[in-house]
């Protein structure tokens, strides 16, 4: 039996490559969930859904807290959280969902700005690391 599992949610909607969506990793008496970075996800022109911060923001988490609960984890198993913003004057509006959806875990977290996502028109990705014990 293998340590790594791959966890692809249901009806998940991201384009195919060579990548697992999450990797939950057996530690015998906990578990590690690896979540890849999610983004806004694009129409078939490749168009963004919504270029608003705060809606972009909810969505990402609402992805990551969907793709946690198919590896048997939530968003109150995080303990790292990577955050990257086109915008760092995004900061203050991403900062307070941050909170609402972090509220328990509190993870270690890093935020910096980049100058462009994979989705043209993404503003923000997210991707955690979540421990729960089995």
């Amino acid at each position: 039996m293998s340590i790594k599992q791959s966890i692809v949610p249901d009806n998940y909607n991201a384009a195919p490559g060579f990548y697992s969506p999450a990797i939950k990793v057996d530690l015998g008496n906990a578990e590690m969930i690896f979540v890849t970075g999610q983004q806004i996800n694009t129409n078939e022109n490749g168009e963004v859904a919504t270029t608003d911060i705060a809606e972009q923001t909810e969505y990402v988490f609402e992805q990551l807290q969907k793709t946690l609960h198919a590896a048997g984890s939530s968003l109150d198993d995080v303990v790292k959280a990577q955050i990257f913003l086109t915008d760092i004057n995004d900061f203050p509006v991403v900062s307070e969902i941050r909170k609402k959806y972090f509220a328990k875990s509190k993870p270690a977290s890093t935020l910096v700005e980049v100058n462009a996502m994979v989705h043209k028109g993404a503003k923000i990705e997210i991707e955690v690391i979540a421990v729960r014990e089995k």
